[in-house]
């Protein structure tokens, strides 16, 4: 978040009223139920079921600790099947039969798109663990996995400034998060002097498995004498045969490094990792974080799955700090009522796991450190860089027209809470 940002914030913040009184509201049900909405089936499983085996886990843990507000929690699991509009309906088979507490859930922003408006229109809490391409904020989800700023950015700086990238290719699925965070980054390498003619933007649909044509192209791209990488936003099961085709062209990490947002040590489980080595990839969490919190919730992981082969990664460090700030702001508000809890949950901070803390921002994004890690050939990742301290995350990005000039608060007697500074009007929508 840039400094000229931060000072608007903090001075409309400082419109806002000291006290917020939260009255107590009474929840009449035997348990508190949890909605999980991860796809279990389809192209988006091999990243989502792990995150309703995280779930599971959290909430076993929490029960074990006596619940919460004296009773039980209760998860209820659906299956959207990788299918976006699938996710609204389940969305509000959630909160209008199953009266859900709260919502973990979606991977893909597509998919978020789709339970956005139900969310909204039936006032429930949506916590998002996945990194995104920004460009929202609303009074009704919680988005723990990165903004732009938080992990797309620095991928790049690194690759300029430690790397010496000079020639960029920026490779996606084709859906919102690919296009809208690549529209970021090509605003933001030309404001940094990268030429147009050094910028190659691919598409690919979802489950895309024929790349000989595309990597030979990139291949091509990479003969110019200028150092080339990819930054790559491609999801879900194509990635396999996208890096298999890399390694069959002979592109090694040396030649034409890819850094990639969507591949993490679940992605890489169970697959011949020797075509990967020396790529890149940039999170707010490795599984390989020497942090006692991290080598605790490894061992609760394990012990959950009975199984010491799986592993952890960055959506799941979001959905156990998320889940987490969930249950203290319900504590604090004594309520799950979405509003007390939505307003008892700014400022709230709980552990990450690489040894620092997590705060919940007025934005309704949080504080995250940024780390680059190199694939290994056991399919973990060494840490080849990361951020001196915490970044903020940033809702609206400040390298697109408008966008830079819209500062999110949620914090009431704010009347919204995207309030643009050079217009005067709010966006999106209101209390």
């Amino acid at each position: 978040m840039h400094l000229s940002k931060v000072i608007r914030h903090l001075t409309l913040a400082a419109t806002l009223s000291a006290g917020l009184g939260v009255s107590t509201i009474a929840n009449a049900a035997d348990t508190i139920k949890v909605g999980i909405l991860h796809s279990l089936s389809g192209t988006m499983a091999i990243s989502e079921t792990t995150l309703k085996d995280t779930m599971l886990m959290l909430i076993e843990e929490q029960n074990r600790k006596g619940g919460l507000l004296g009773k039980q929690l209760e998860p209820v699991v659906v299956d959207p099947a990788s299918n976006w509009p699938l996710f609204a309906e389940k969305a509000r088979e959630l909160l209008e039969k199953d009266k859900v507490a709260a919502t973990f859930g979606c991977w893909t922003s597509v998919s978020r798109k789709s339970v956005l408006p139900v969310f909204e229109e039936l006032n429930g809490l949506l916590f998002y663990p996945v990194q995104y391409e920004a460009e929202e904020s609303s009074k009704n989800v919680f988005y723990t996995g990165a903004a732009p700023n938080q992990q797309a950015i620095p991928a790049v700086d690194y690759l300029m400034n430690e790397v010496g990238v000079k020639r960029w290719v920026l490779a996606g699925t084709d859906y919102v998060y690919p296009r809208t965070t690549n529209k970021i980054l090509e605003a933001y390498l030309k404001a940094k002097g990268v030429a147009a003619k050094d910028i190659m933007i691919n598409y690919t649909p979802f489950g895309h498995s024929d790349w000989q044509s595309i990597v030979s192209d990139i291949k091509k791209f990479g003969n110019a004498g200028k150092k080339t990488a990819v930054v790559s936003t491609i999801n879900g099961d194509a990635n396999v045969p996208f890096y298999k085709e890399l390694g069959n062209q002979g592109i090694s990490a040396e030649d034409i490094p890819v850094v990639a947002f969507s591949v993490g040590e679940e992605e890489l489980s169970g697959i011949d990792t020797k075509p990967l080595v020396g790529h890149l990839a940039a999170w707010n969490y490795f599984m390989s974080e020497d942090a006692g919190a991290n080598e605790d919730f490894i061992e609760a992981w394990h012990k959950f799955t009975k199984n010491e082969d799986r592993v952890t990664n960055d959506p799941m460090e979001a959905h156990y700090i998320g889940f987490n700030m969930w249950v203290k702001a319900v504590e604090a508000a004594g309520t799950t009522d979405p509003d007390a809890v939505q307003a008892a949950i700014i400022g709230v901070a709980v552990p990450n796991l690489s040894g620092g803390y997590a705060a919940m921002m007025p934005n309704h994004h949080i504080t995250k450190p940024v780390l680059i890690g190199e694939i290994q050939e056991d399919g973990q990742f060494e840490t080849v860089w990361r951020t001196p301290g915490l970044v903020v995350g940033d809702a609206w990005s400040d390298f697109l027209p408008g966008s830079k000039d819209i500062i999110s608060d949620w914090r009431k007697p704010l009347s919204c809470g995207n309030y643009n500074v050079k217009t005067g009007k709010c966006s999106g929508q209101n209390y």
